[in-house]
C-alpha cells in the first residue's frame, strides 16, 4: 500500500509537533524516520496509524482518505518499543489476539487462527516457543513476538516505533538483519521510527530525516550521508568538522589555508566548511592545514585521532584504517591535513542541535 502525506500539522499547546509535512510513501518500500528527540516522527507515526488526529492536512492509503477511517478500519500493524505484550498470555494468545478479538463478519475461525498462528511463528522464528510467557523470552524474542502480533491481522502497513531501542546493542544488530529479510519476504509497506543514524542507514530503502517538526531530507541512505542538503543534516547523519571560512575574490580561505572549492562552487562572504573525519587525508598533496596530534585512540578496525591546527587551534576529528597507526601520527606528532571532500554553508546557517 502507498501512503500520501500532504500538508501535515499537528501541535500540542504552544509545541509544533509537526509542521506541515508533506510525504509520499512507496508501495512496499521500507521507510526510516530519522531524527532526535522531539523532532515529531513519533507524533507522525501515530498519526498515520490514528492514534493522534492532525490538526490540519490529509493522510492518504492508496488514494483513499485515512481520516475517515477508524484506526481498525486503517487495518495498520504498530509495533512499540517496549513490546507492549500481555503478561498473563503466552507466545501463540498474544499473537492470536488481535485475531480472537474480532467481531461480525471479521472473525475468523479457530482453526484459520491457529494455521495464521503456525505460520507466524516460522516466519519470526519462534517455532517451539508458543506455549511460554513473555517473562520466559529474551528481549529479542519478546520484539519478535511482538511483531508476529502486528502481522497477524494482515495489516496493510507496519508501523514500528523505536523497535529495538530496548535491547542490548549485539541483539539490536541481529534483529536489524532479520527485519530486513523479513521484509524482503513480505513486501509490506514498513514504516520505522528511530534515532540511531546507523539503524536508519543500515535498514532502510529511504530515509525522511526530520527535525523540529519538519521533513529536512528525503533520500537513500547514501544519499543521506554523503550529499546532506543542510547543516542540520550533516551534523545529525555521521560526525563531520566544521570550520570557519571566507570567500575573497573568488578564493575560498579556511582556516588560514588557501582551498579549492568544489567544482562550480562560487560564494561571497563568511562560510563555515564541513568536512567528515574519514575525508581528511595525512600528508596529502593538496592544499591544507598543520595541526598538532592531540589525542589517537584504536576502536576496533578504525584509528581515531584529534588534531588541533595550529594556526587557528580548532580541533579536528580524524578517522583512517587501523593500519595506518605509526608513530608519525602519535600523541604529539606534526601532520599535516588536507580535505578529500567537503561541503560549504553559509555562516547564518546552524544546525539546531
Amino acid at each position: 500500500m502507498g501512503i500520501k502525506i500532504e500538508h501535515l500539522s499537528k501541535r500540542f499547546g504552544d509545541f509544533a509537533a509537526l509542521d506541515d509535512i508533506s510525504l509520499n510513501v512507496r508501495q512496499g518500500e521500507l521507510l526510516a524516520l530519522l531524527g532526535p528527540s522531539g523532532s515529531g516522527k513519533t507524533t507522525l507515526l501515530r498519526t498515520i496509524a490514528g492514534l493522534e488526529q492532525a490538526d490540519r492536512g490529509a493522510i492518504w492509503f492508496d488514494g483513499e482518505d485515512a481520516s475517515r477511517l477508524s484506526v481498525q478500519a486503517r487495518r495498520v500493524g504498530f509495533v512499540f518499543q517496549h513490546y507492549a505484550l500481555f503478561r498473563h498470555l503466552n507466545v501463540r494468545e498474544n499473537i492470536a489476539f488481535g485475531l480472537r478479538v474480532r467481531r461480525g463478519e471479521d472473525r475468523w475461525p479457530k482453526t484459520k487462527i491457529e494455521e495464521r498462528v503456525r505460520e507466524l511463528l516460522a516466519l519470526v522464528q519462534l517455532d517451539g516457543l508458543e506455549a511460554r510467557y513473555p517473562a520466559q523470552l529474551s528481549g529479542g524474542q519478546r520484539q519478535r513476538v511482538a511483531l508476529a502480533r502486528a502481522l497477524a491481522i494482515e495489516p496493510r502497513v507496519l508501523l514500528l516505533d523505536e523497535p529495538f531501542g530496548a535491547l542490548d546493542a549485539r541483539v539490536r544488530r541481529d534483529l536489524r538483519r532479520w527485519l530486513r529479510e523479513l521484509h524482503d519476504r513480505t513486501g509490506l509497506t514498513t514504516i520505522f521510527v528511530t534515532h540511531d543514524q546507523e539503524e536508519a542507514l543500515e535498514l532502510a530503502d529511504r530515509v525522511a530525516i526530520l527535525h523540529q517538526g519538519r521533513i529536512e531530507q528525503l533520500a537513500s541512505p547514501a544519499e543521506a550521508y554523503d550529499q546532506p542538503a543542510s547543516p542540520f543534516v550533516y551534523s545529525f547523519v555521521g560526525a563531520v568538522n566544521r570550520l570557519p571560512g571566507q570567500w575573497h575574490d573568488d578564493r575560498l580561505r579556511v582556516a588560514g589555508a588557501d582551498l579549492f572549492p568544489p567544482a562550480a562552487t562560487k560564494g561571497e562572504g563568511a562560510v563555515e566548511l564541513f568536512v567528515r573525519p574519514e575525508d581528511l587525508q595525512l600528508d596529502g598533496d593538496g592544499p591544507g592545514w598543520q595541526a598538532t596530534v592531540i589525542w589517537a585512540q584504536r576502536s576496533g578496525p578504525r584509528l581515531r585521532l584529534r588534531a588541533r591546527l595550529q594556526e587557528t587551534h580548532d580541533e579536528l576529528e580524524i578517522e583512517l584504517p587501523a593500519h595506518a597507526a605509526s608513530p608519525a601520527n602519535a600523541e604529539g606528532s606534526s601532520i599535516r591535513l588536507s580535505p578529500t571532500r567537503f561541503r560549504l554553508f553559509p555562516a547564518t546557517a546552524g544546525t539546531g542541535l
